[in-house]
C-alpha cells in the first residue's frame, strides 16, 4: 500500500485530503462520515466577523461590504440578525467534534479585521481546535483605499492572532494581491504556518428585470485550479510555511497536480456537493493506483517535481508562458486542413 500521508502544521495526516470550511461541518454525523470516507483534517464551517459585531450590537458599517461574496458560503449569507450561529454555539460544535473523531479539526475566523478576532482565536484554541484558519475577506471599494492598506490591515490581523495562540494559524488569500509571493513571505514572519491559495470571489448577478443586486453562487470546476497550480509551484521553495490549494479541486489528477507544484495538503468542498462525502474514498483509492502504477512508495516524493525551482524551464512561470500560448493558439487557427 503507498504511503499517502503528508506533513501539514506540524501534524502527520494520513493523506493530502482536507475538507474545506462549508456547511457539511456542522453536522456531527457529517464529521464522522468525513473521517470514514478518508478524510485527514476537517475545517468547520467559519465563524463570521459579522456575527461577532452583531453579538456585541457595534457592527460597523465597513464590515457589511461584500457579505454575499465570503468563500465557502454555499448560499447567501442569512439577514445577519436571523444568523444563529453565536460563537457559543460555535465554541460548544468544536468541542463536540473533537470529541467524535481522531482527526485534526481546524477551526476557521472569516473577516478582513482584527476587531474581536484574538480573544475568539484564543477561546477556539481553548475549546481544542487543532489549529486556526483565517479565512480573509477585503474588498476595497473606497478609491482612497490603497493595496498597501490592505495588506498592512491582513498583516496586523495575521500577526495579533499568532501572538495570542500557541497553535498553528493558516491564512486562506483571495488571489487579488498584487504580488503573492512577498505577501506570502510576510505573512510567514507574521507568524502564520500555511497559505491558503485561494479563497474564492463569489461575485454579486444583476436583475434586469427587477432592477436588483442577486447573490449568485457556482460551485468550484477543475478548471479553477490553475491559478492555484501556478502560484503554489511559485512559492514552494521560496517560504518555509506549508501550502494548501483549495477551490477547482475534483479528482485524483487534481489532487496529484496540487502537490506536484508544492500543496503539501488540498482542501474539498464543490466536489463532495456534487459526488457526496465517500467521494474522498474514490479520490483516494484512484491516488493510490495512479502512485502504485509508477512505482512510487509515497505521495510525498512528488511534491514539488512540477514546482517553478525544480522546472528546467522557467518561461511556463513567467511571461514566456502568455507569449507560447497565444502563438501556439493562433498557429492552429491559421494552418490549412489537410
Amino acid at each position: 500500500m503507498i504511503d499517502l500521508s503528508m506533513q501539514f502544521l506540524g501534524l502527520k495526516l494520513s493523506g493530502p485530503i482536507v475538507v474545506a470550511s462549508s456547511p457539511l461541518s456542522q453536522s456531527i454525523e457529517s464529521v464522522r462520515h468525513m473521517e470514514d470516507a478518508g478524510a485527514a483534517a476537517i475545517v468547520l464551517s467559519s465563524l463570521f466577523e459579522e456575527q461577532l459585531a452583531i453579538e456585541s450590537r457595534t457592527l460597523d458599517e465597513d464590515l457589511s461590504r461584500g457579505t454575499d461574496s465570503f468563500a465557502e458560503s454555499l448560499g447567501y449569507l442569512p439577514d445577519l440578525d436571523d444568523y444563529r450561529m453565536t460563537h457559543d454555539v460555535y465554541l460548544e460544535h468544536l468541542r463536540r467534534v473533537r470529541a467524535a473523531v481522531d482527526v485534526p479539526i481546524l477551526a476557521s475566523l472569516n473577516g478582513a479585521t482584527s476587531g474581536g478576532w484574538v480573544r475568539f482565536a484564543k477561546e477556539m484554541e481553548q475549546a481544542g481546535a487543532h489549529a486556526i484558519e483565517l479565512n480573509t475577506y477585503a474588498l476595497a471599494t473606497d478609491k482612497a483605499q490603497t493595496g498597501t492598506s490592505l495588506e498592512e490591515q491582513l498583516l496586523d490581523l495575521v500577526r495579533n492572532v499568532c501572538q495570542a495562540v500557541k497553535i498553528p494559524v493558516a491564512v486562506k488569500l483571495s488571489q487579488s494581491f498584487t504580488s503573492v509571493p512577498n505577501l506570502a513571505g510576510r505573512l510567514e514572519k507574521a507568524g502564520a504556518k500555511a497559505v491558503v491559495l485561494f479563497n474564492r470571489f463569489y461575485q454579486p448577478d444583476f436583475d434586469i428585470e427587477t432592477l436588483e443586486v442577486k447573490p449568485s453562487l457556482h460551485l468550484s470546476t477543475p478548471s479553477e485550479l490553475l491559478p492555484r497550480l501556478h502560484w503554489a509551484a511559485i512559492l514552494y521553495g521560496n517560504v518555509s510555511m506549508d501550502i494548501v490549494i483549495t477551490g477547482g479541486v475534483h479528482s485524483a489528477e487534481d489532487v496529484l497536480k496540487s502537490v506536484m507544484a508544492g500543496a503539501n495538503v488540498t482542501e474539498l468542498a464543490s466536489a463532495l456537493y456534487i459526488h457526496g462525502i465517500d467521494h474522498i474514498r474514490r479520490v483516494l483509492a484512484d491516488l493510490n493506483y495512479w502512485l502504485e502504477k509508477r512505482e512510487y512508495t509515497s505521495l510525498a516524493e512528488t511534491r514539488g517535481c512540477l514546482s517553478r525551482r525544480s522546472a528546467p524551464d522557467l518561461s511556463p512561470f513567467d511571461r514566456g508562458n502568455y507569449i507560447k500560448t497565444l502563438s501556439s493558439y493562433s498557429l492552429r487557427q491559421t494552418m490549412p486542413a489537410f
